[in-house]
């Protein structure tokens, strides 16, 4: 009877010492790996283990960006742009005599075409950029090309000038209404 005893004893030191090995085992924790090694090798299996996760594409990857990042409803200012209505307005009043080739109210660029002003006799394009909301000289960016090449900075100044005026002005008549 008291080799049985002395076994059943054995056996539960036996396996309270196994078990003090482990995490948090039975009897609160701790063991040997229960430190920060411990913790740091815990970490490091996870990351492994999600990092083959989303390489094999059974999860998303949480670093990469998709175009329906764009619409998830996150107020980050580099996605949710805002263009004056004022700026926009008034860059296709100026600019009425070039063909519009391409329009993108989201991140406000306007392309236009080779058009010859009234009065003039030389072709221009250009594209204009309102890139903030404000009402400001800072706002608005306009890129003027010949078909000889680039033009002058003061040409491009001009036209800045009177799609800012323009701008105003509409502002203006709109706060009369």
């Amino acid at each position: 009877m008291v080799g049985k005893l002395a076994k059943l004893a054995a056996l539960g030191v036996a396996t309270a010492l196994v078990a003090g090995c482990g995490g948090n085992g039975m009897f609160g924790g701790g063991g040997l790996f229960s430190g920060e090694r411990g913790q740091e090798l815990r970490a490091e299996q996870r990351a492994a283990r999600e990092q083959a996760l989303i390489e094999e594409g059974l999860i998303p990857d949480p670093g990469r960006e998709t175009i329906f990042d764009l619409f998830s409803g996150a107020e980050d200012p580099n996605t949710n742009v805002e263009v004056n209505r004022y700026l926009w307005n008034a860059s296709l009043e100026i600019l009425d005599f070039m063909p519009v080739e391409a329009a993108d109210p989201f991140s406000g660029v306007i392309q236009f075409g080779y058009g010859t002003p009234p009065g003039g006799r030389q072709a221009y394009r250009a594209t204009v950029y309102v890139q903030d909301p404000a009402l400001e000289a800072r706002s608005l960016r306009v890129a003027v090309q010949s078909r000889g090449g680039a033009v002058s900075r003061d040409v491009a100044r001009q036209i800045e000038d009177a799609i800012l005026t323009r701008a105003r002005q509409i502002r203006i008549r709109d706060s009369n209404l």
